[in-house]
């Protein structure tokens, strides 16, 4: 049976008219389920009874079995959930001074096999559909019973190998009458997916965009990241600097600082002489180690060097304050620990 939260507004609207219904009544359902966050269709009780059994034919609204749940010292809390065909999925809740964000998966597993990712250890079997992304958001809600404010849409997956699903998603937790989670608070991240840039540029969303660079060379960025022999450094940059020149908003570069090959004063000039001039924020993040993997978190003095070393030349630049280091935070890291099991 199909879920409920696959369906946006419209099409939630053109199902009610193709039933012989009034469209506002997608409206009083839309609000039931994401202002209410209903859990069975009986509990509306603006809607005749007949209508509601009719729902519950064509739909069904079902939260996700949690597999897993670990929570961090600082409050961050990760989540493993099983969907309806078995496969495994993460998403994680993390608490800032500005409010809650959850992170968000678009796929089942991952092929863009970046070096230092645990995602990338289990290939992409499939994408996850606009309600599969939307039900992680309802499932952390059951759990934590707190207002999500921030999304970003950067767990196992690439978010632009799944664009139409993720368009859909983003226009589902953002729409008035639903979660109303204002755009600016919607991050989208890609490992450099050129061509979507250009198409996400299009979209009449305010919702962020994310690069995940990781390297100022195309040397270093062959070495841990194959997308970059499909679209090189330089490729990029210009890809970065015509969706701001286009949408006139400020793109976040995600850095992850890795000891010994990405960190040096010498990278962090490479750096800030390639982002020159462009309207960037720069989020340096200290690497969350994976067993299976050889690479190793930047020192503590490397890393405050490295921030040193931009803000010296003038770049927007914050070092992320390290969250859930005591649980498996890092992307894909918990769901391939259960699947080697």
């Amino acid at each position: 049976m199909r879920s409920i939260y696959d369906l946006s507004l419209d099409d939630l609207k053109e199902y009610f008219i193709s039933i012989g219904l009034k469209p506002f009544r997608a409206t009083q359902v839309y609000e039931w389920l994401y202002r209410s966050h209903i859990r069975s269709f009986d509990e509306i009780t603006n809607i005749k009874k007949e209508v509601i059994n009719k729902l519950k034919e064509d739909f069904e609204i079902k939260l996700y079995d949690v597999v897993d749940h670990q929570i961090s010292s600082d409050g961050t809390e990760k989540f493993l959930f099983r969907l309806t065909d078995g496969n495994l999925i993460e998403s994680v809740l993390m608490r800032h001074n500005y409010g809650t964000s959850i992170c968000v998966t678009s796929e089942v597993g991952c092929n863009m096999g970046c070096a230092f990712c645990a995602s990338g250890m289990k290939k992409k079997l499939r994408n996850l559909t606009t309600g599969e992304m939307v039900l992680q958001l309802e499932s952390v809600y059951e759990s934590i019973q707190e207002k999500i404010s921030h999304i970003v849409v950067m767990g196992i997956g690439e978010p632009f190998d799944n664009y139409d699903n993720v368009i859909k998603f983003l226009h589902v937790v953002n729409n008035p009458h639903g979660l109303e989670i204002g755009a600016r608070h919607i991050s989208v991240s890609t490992c450099g997916l050129v061509p979507m840039i250009y198409e996400y540029a299009k979209e009449e969303l305010q919702s962020n965009l994310a690069i995940s660079l990781h390297a100022p060379n195309n040397e270093i960025r062959d070495q841990i990241m194959p997308i970059n022999k499909a679209y090189r450094i330089e490729e990029l940059v210009k890809a970065i600097s015509d969706y701001i020149d286009s949408t006139n908003r400020r793109v976040t570069i995600e850095y992850i600082l890795i000891d010994g090959l990405n960190d040096t004063v010498k990278c962090a000039n490479e750096l800030a002489n390639l982002l020159h001039g462009l309207n960037v924020y720069i989020n340096l993040i200290p690497y969350n180690e994976v067993k299976e993997k050889p690479f190793k978190r930047s020192k503590k003095e490397q890393m405050r060097l490295f921030y040193d070393t931009l803000k010296k030349r003038s770049m927007n630049v914050t070092l992320r304050l390290e969250q859930g280091a005591d649980i498996d935070a890092a992307c894909g890291q918990l769901r391939s620990k259960h699947m080697n099991k």
